[in-house]
């Protein structure tokens, strides 16, 4: 058996083309456009480096980008400043704090402070909470990017056994919640799960996410079962996944690669939660003036 190679750079730009196209008539209809807000906090690479992704991709679909920066030795309150500033201009349809925040800062309770009607991370206790009641509300942006990938090869979830490996409040804990919205039958293992082979070669759509380089190996693997790979860490040989690739595609249906399979749909799912989270506040403010 040799998987369908899941594209996520193809899957992401359709997503983007999608919502660049509903932004113009958005902006058609009420004279100003989505903006998303990034708070950057400190000079972290790699978090400069994704900060500056978001804001040329929000410009690309024809969002306003709303840039800001604060010193590494920013305090609590001038964040959180920051933060109520930006729930309160109608201007901003989304905010993001990029994490990690240098080692003195709460980043939980300074993610909380964000609106949770413009909380594009889904990651504040009420979207949390929605999510966990099944209810509406703005979803994590991998996670709802996995979603779109299984999708993109017609997976069956009703019915299906899934095992998501990680259990973050970033990623693993949302990730089972959507897929139990799904009808599917979930497991969740972690660092002290016993027989962890065992159980995910029980499953029908396994998804890793740990940053352990090539921990899913072929005897992880159910034949037929369809593997998204949310890991990613960077050896001297390269970037690599959590699942060694090669020998789990002789067995796979379909399988993500790394890089581009994940990684692209994240940035995609967040311009599509902007978008729906300005379509909310425009939707809430016609219905206060009634």
């Amino acid at each position: 058996m040799s998987a369908t190679i899941i594209d996520g750079k193809t899957i992401a730009a359709r997503v983007r083309g999608e919502v660049a196209g509903e932004v113009e008539t958005f902006t058609a209809q009420t004279g100003r456009p989505p903006g998303l807000a990034t708070v950057l906090v400190g000079e972290d690479p790699a978090s400069a480096v994704y900060v500056g992704g978001k804001q040329r991709a929000c410009a690309e679909v024809g969002m306003v980008p709303f840039d800001r920066r604060l010193p590494a030795d920013a305090t609590f309150e001038d964040i959180a400043a920051e933060l109520r500033s930006l729930n309160a201009d109608p201007a901003v349809s989304g905010v993001l704090l990029q994490l990690p925040l240098p080692g003195h800062l709460d980043g939980a309770a300074l993610t909380a402070m964000i609106d949770p009607g413009k909380d594009v991370d889904g990651l504040t206790p009420v979207n949390a909470g929605l999510l966990a009641l099944g209810l509406p509300g703005l979803r994590p942006c991998t996670p709802s990017g996995v979603m779109e990938l299984l999708s993109s090869v017609d997976t069956q979830l009703e019915g299906a056994e899934a095992v998501v490996i990680g259990r973050s409040n970033l990623f693993g804990k949302p990730m089972a919640q959507l897929l139990l919205a799904a009808n599917a039958t979930v497991t969740v293992c972690h660092s002290r799960t016993t027989d962890l082979p065992g159980v995910c070669a029980r499953a029908d759509v396994l998804i890793a996410a740990v940053g352990r380089p090539r921990l899913v190996t072929r005897e992880f693997v159910k034949p037929g079962a369809v593997v998204i790979d949310v890991g990613i860490t960077r050896l001297e040989s390269g970037l690599v996944g959590d699942v060694d690739f090669e020998p789990v595609a002789e067995v796979a249906r379909a399988i993500t690669p790394v890089p581009g399979g994940v990684g692209p749909m994240t940035i995609a799912m967040l311009l599509r939660n902007t978008l729906d989270a300005a379509d909310a506040q425009v939707g809430s403010v016609s219905q206060d003036d009634e």
